[in-house]
C-alpha cells in the first residue's frame, strides 16, 4: 500500500473505562456520554485530521455518531474506515453496513480480545425492545476473523471489502504492535478529549 494512503480510525473513551470497545458485559459506567474521536492517518503514520463527537452510554446512537464524524471530516481522500470493535459505550452497537452505506467506502472493525460473542451479554443487560434491537443489529454484522499482526492477535470484521483485503489494510496500517495506527491515534485523542470534557 502506498505511504500516502489514508484511513480514518474511530475510537471512544469514557471515564472509568480502560477498554474503548468492550467485547463483554460489565457494570453500567458512571457517565452518560462517551467521547468519540476520528483520526485520519496515512499509511506512513502521518496524522492528517481529527473530528470529535459523543454518543450515549448504553444508547443506540453510536452508528449515527460515527456517520456524523465522517461527515464532519468530509475527506474524499480517505480510502478505509476503521472502527474499534462493534459495541462502544456499553453495547451501543454499531451497524457496520449502515456506516459503509453512508461512507461509501470499506469499513473494517478491529477488536483486540478473544470473545465468545456479545449475544449473551446483551441478553443479560437489557430487556424487551432494548434487547431485541441490539441483538438484531449485532447479529447482522459479519463474523469476526482472527488475524495475527506483528505477532499479536486481533479480530476483524469487514463490510465492503473481502477478508483478504481487510487483512492487508490492517497490516498496512499497523507498523508495530497489534493496534492499527488510525485506531491508536483516535483512542489517544478520545481519551484527551474525554479528560477535557470532565474538567470543563
Amino acid at each position: 500500500m502506498k505511504a500516502g494512503a489514508r484511513a480514518v480510525g474511530v475510537a471512544e473513551s469514557y471515564r472509568d473505562s480502560d477498554d474503548p470497545a468492550p467485547d463483554v458485559g460489565g457494570d453500567y459506567p458512571p457517565t452518560s456520554h462517551s467521547t468519540l474521536a476520528a483520526a485520519v492517518v496515512r499509511a506512513d503514520r502521518v496524522v492528517d485530521g481529527f473530528a470529535f463527537g459523543t454518543c450515549r452510554v448504553g444508547g443506540t446512537d453510536a452508528t449515527d455518531a460515527v456517520v456524523e464524524l465522517l461527515d464532519a471530516l468530509d475527506r474524499e481522500d480517505v480510502r478505509y474506515v476503521l472502527v474499534s470493535g462493534v459495541a462502544p459505550a456499553w453495547f451501543n452497537v454499531l451497524d457496520l453496513q449502515a456506516i459503509h452505506a453512508a461512507a461509501d467506502r470499506p469499513v473494517v472493525s478491529v477488536s483486540f480480545e478473544a470473545s465468545p460473542g456479545l449475544g449473551s451479554a446483551i441478553e443479560a443487560a437489557f430487556e424487551g425492545d432494548e434487547r431485541d434491537a441490539r441483538l438484531e443489529t449485532y447479529r447482522r454484522q459479519p463474523p469476526r476473523e482472527r488475524l495475527v499482526v506483528n505477532g499479536e492477535p486481533v479480530f476483524v470484521r469487514a463490510v465492503g471489502v473481502d477478508l483478504a483485503e481487510a487483512r492487508d489494510v490492517v497490516r498496512a496500517f499497523t507498523p508495530e504492535g497489534g493496534r492499527p495506527e488510525p485506531l491508536r491515534v483516535a483512542r489517544l485523542a478520545a481519551r484527551a478529549a474525554d479528560r477535557l470534557r470532565a474538567d470543563s
